[in-house]
């Protein structure tokens, strides 16, 4: 018989993540496997004080970028409780045949020898510190990309996501049962969501070549309005680009154009992606990737920096900032000469800040009137 498969369905902010499937190593650490399996499935009922022994609704109270990401506390939600299936805590099953040497690792989080509960973390590099002294007990075979996203999210002094990461559903897959992931996505690509995880040549030249087929999936999504798809295109394809973030006299000459002309519409593309739908958080995003094409060095086409103008100036106009916003949307006026679109959003940020301005001045001679 097989090792159990579970999965876990994430959610990050209130936004549905995808799945996360594990190998649980029940040929090895069965007691520790069967621990997990049962509070992913919740088929044990209830903890002494009425709690749901169950994973489905708790959090990753504490992650750590270049390190591990820590769940499991469904009782307190901070690292302080969770229980076991066997009672409150269980011993260290096998400490010495697994080892921490490679990421995507599921192991038990503790507070000391045999203080296990229901707390565990799934490792994002090898962690051979903690050999001896956490149990591995699994490993993550599908959603690597879903914990590399979580892993880069922002989080507090204390290690805590400001935007919180939910286990939205959990459970146990039969042995051969599909596991709801797809091999390859929709648009038929092949590469994995995080550079880290790509196992071939990373060289600038098979950046280039990668990061260019990933932009032309983007692409895709956005001709077919799946605006927030185009996004995680556009992004991936910015993360290849940016192993290789500067270039020395020993690199081809030709580098830093060819990298600089490709990312160039990217951050363009992913900024009008963001203004299809401008929330709070998605104009801060457009305002982000404008300035940064803004502020490249080397030399951005004329085209491209007036693009980064308007959009960046329809940004500021949509946040309420006018006056910044007609300072752009006039730049870029300058730049591309007579356009219907500019011309239009200028006219509106110009009469807001008229009107603004004339609200001020009424109030202040109210004050010494």
């Amino acid at each position: 018989m097989s090792n159990p498969r579970c999965y876990f369905d994430l959610e990050h902010d209130g936004c549905p993540e995808g799945r996360i499937v594990f190998e649980l190593f029940a040929n090895i650490v069965p007691k520790t496997a069967e621990n997990f399996r049962a509070l992913c499935t919740g088929e044990k009922g209830k903890t002494s004080s009425g709690k749901d022994l169950t994973y489905k609704g708790s959090s990753f109270h504490r992650i750590i970028k270049g390190f591990m990401l820590q769940g499991g506390d469904f009782t307190a939600g901070n690292g302080t409780g969770g229980e076991s299936i066997y009672g409150e805590k269980f011993d260290d099953e096998d400490l010495e045949s697994l080892k921490h040497d490679e990421p995507f690792l599921l192991s038990m989080a503790n507070a000391g020898p045999n203080t296990n509960g229901s707390q565990f973390f799934i490792t994002t590099v090898p962690t051979p510190h903690l050999d001896g002294k956490h149990v591995v007990f699994g490993k993550v075979l599908k959603g690597k990309d879903i914990i590399r996203a979580a892993e880069s999210t922002e989080t507090s002094s204390d290690d805590r996501p400001k935007a919180p990461w939910i286990i939205a559903h959990c459970g146990e897959l039969a042995e051969g049962e599909d596991d709801g992931v797809p091999s390859i996505d929709a648009y038929g690509d092949p590469y994995p969501g995080y550079p880290d995880d790509y196992s071939e040549d990373l060289e600038p030249p098979s950046l280039l070549k990668i990061a260019s087929e990933i932009k032309t999936y983007g692409n895709t999504a956005f001709k077919t309005a799946k605006y927030s798809d185009a996004i995680t295109k556009y992004s991936k394809a910015i993360r290849y680009l940016q192993v290789k973030p500067a270039f020395d006299d020993e690199d081809d000459p030709a580098l830093p154009g060819l990298f600089l002309t490709l990312k160039v519409p990217l951050y363009l593309n992913r900024a009008a992606c963001f203004l299809k739908d401008p929330t709070p958080s998605a104009i801060r995003s457009v305002i982000r990737d404008t300035t940064i094409v803004l502020e490249m060095t080397g030399q951005v086409p004329t085209k491209d920096r007036a693009k980064a103008l308007y959009r960046r100036g329809t940004a500021r106009s949509l946040k309420g900032e006018d006056e910044e916003a007609v300072k752009d949307l006039e730049e870029a006026k300058r730049l591309l000469g007579p356009d219907a679109g500019i011309q239009k959003e200028l006219d509106l940020a110009k009469k807001r800040l008229t009107a603004r301005k004339e609200k001020e001045r009424k109030a202040f001679s109210k004050m010494f009137g």
